[in-house]
């Protein structure tokens, strides 16, 4: 009974899944509405029941497979919080585009499933099958229009990149396991902590569970997947990939490089330091030359995942807490740039490119508004909270002396600052190709205004995200 209260949330939520799918099988194509309420209702349910059985200190269980923690509660709720902005987003884009289908949120909350399993994972096996069930739905996801070709390519091209990935990480932890015997973080911890002698072998291992770590984050070089699939997809997919699995991203790369190989830092920092350089690198400069704003959005992802990755190249608990603040921020951003592209998207018209973006201001004042704080907040500027997300990581690079790391960092942040601010001269200076209103619900409306002003108050005070990550993680 203690390991089933421990899963409680997971257990609540798969059979909540299995309620949702069956009523959608008998609801009326007319009343998918219904099937959103419950899945919104699931939503809430889970997040009930992680916060009634959360946990004061690490709990371990299911033979050591399954570990429940504070930290783990947190990125949790926010990973509940991203999946029900994404269904609150996308639910009135679906309705006009004649794609409002039940199996759009049944995969979302399988998704989230398989995020929950990564987060409690304490073994590299519970690891990699929640890491298949998250990816599995992203692909289906991503083909959910089925008569879009660009959708169907996109998806292939996700599925056997990811297949190819997530057999590396598998090829690694094999590996693993025949150098240490174990697949259980806790015991390769102590493992590598109490022998610090490197093998082929054990090279080898490491080394792909690093390149499959990288995949999942879409770390250069092994980013050419995301932004085929940003742009491909249809734009609620493109919130649900960019926003949600991000966690999970984080999540795989805490579990596995922070506490399964921590006692090979040395060994792995060079390699993590490489991917950020990389990320940051190419993920600005490419996006200058992106007139397509969703593959722009896709470049900055990866950017901004090399300042993530930063984090984790540090090594201490400041360098962990930053990369968590990092992430649980870019998330809010994300969902933000997002939903403004959905905003302006209408009826057989996609405001996906740069150009759909001009005029905003004398369209809508407030709209134009809230995505130049999203636009500001990626940017690093103050006093959003992407330019606090920043400093944190660039403090603890400083703090272990990693001042070049640090340079290059802002560096090419001021880079990345053009296309963030190509975006704010559309809006404010060009001339608008359209007078038409924006059409979009209330709940959009009001979920996107919240939404870019949690950026401003968490810029303006960070204190306590910044805290209860420091809290969680000590």
């Amino acid at each position: 009974m203690a390991d089933l209260i421990l899963a409680a949330p997971e257990i609540f939520l798969i059979c909540a899944i299995s309620v949702v799918l069956l009523t959608d099988v008998f609801l009326p194509g007319d009343q998918k509405n219904i099937t959103y309420s419950l899945a919104l209702l699931s939503l809430v349910g889970t997040a009930a029941m992680t916060a009634y059985f959360s946990v004061d200190e690490t709990v371990i269980g299911f033979s050591g497979s399954f570990v429940a923690d504070p930290a783990g509660s947190v990125l949790k709720i926010f990973a509940y919080l991203m999946v029900a902005i994404c269904f609150l987003y996308s639910r009135d884009y679906l309705e006009r585009a004649g794609l409002l289908r039940g199996e759009f949120f049944v995969l979302g909350l399988f998704g989230l499933l398989g995020i929950m399993v990564i987060i409690s994972g304490h073994n590299l096996l519970t690891l990699y099958l929640g890491l298949e069930l998250l990816s599995l739905s992203l692909y289906t996801l991503v083909a959910f229009n089925r008569d879009s070709g660009i959708c169907a390519e996109s998806a292939m091209k996700y599925f056997v990149l990811g297949a190819i990935a997530s057999g590396t990480l598998l090829y690694g932890i094999s590996f693993l396991y025949g150098v240490t015997g174990t697949i259980e973080l806790q015991a390769l911890g102590e493992h590598f902590r109490e022998s610090d002698v490197l093998s082929l072998p054990l090279i080898l291992g490491l080394t792909f569970v690093i390149v499959g770590v990288a995949f999942k984050f879409g770390a250069v070089p092994f980013h050419m997947w995301l932004p085929d699939v940003y742009q491909g997809a249809p734009t609620p997919v493109t919130l649900y990939v960019g926003s949600a699995p991000k966690i999970a991203a984080f999540a795989l790369a805490w579990r596995v490089l922070a506490d399964g190989l921590a006692g090979l830092h040395e060994n792995w920092a060079d390699m993590v330091v490489v991917l950020a350089v990389l990320s940051l690198g190419i993920g600005n400069i490419v996006a200058i030359a992106q007139s397509n704003l969703k593959r722009m959005l896709a470049y900055s992802t990866i950017s901004h995942v090399g300042f993530i990755l930063m984090g984790f190249a540090v090594g201490t608990e400041d360098g962990l807490r930053a990369s968590m603040f990092y992430t649980l921020t870019y998330v809010i951003m994300a969902a933000g740039a997002f939903g403004m592209i959905i905003l302006l998207s209408r009826r057989g018209f996609e405001a996906e490119n740069l150009e759909d973006f001009k005029g905003l201001n004398a369209r809508s004042p407030w709209f134009a508004f809230v995505m130049l704080m999203v636009m500001f907040s990626m940017a690093g500027v103050p006093p959003l909270v992407g330019f606090y997300a920043k400093v944190v990581v660039l403090e603890s690079l400083l703090a272990v002396n990693m001042f070049w790391l640090a340079g290059s960092a802002v560096f090419f942040t001021v880079i990345g600052a053009f296309y963030y601010l190509r975006v704010v001269w559309y809006m404010y200076f060009a001339d608008p190709l359209n007078e038409e209103s924006l059409e979009a619900t209330t709940d959009l409306r009001v979920a996107l205004s919240i939404n870019g002003l949690v950026l401003l108050a968490l810029g303006v005070f960070p204190g306590p995200l910044l805290d209860l990550c420091v809290q969680v993680l000590s």
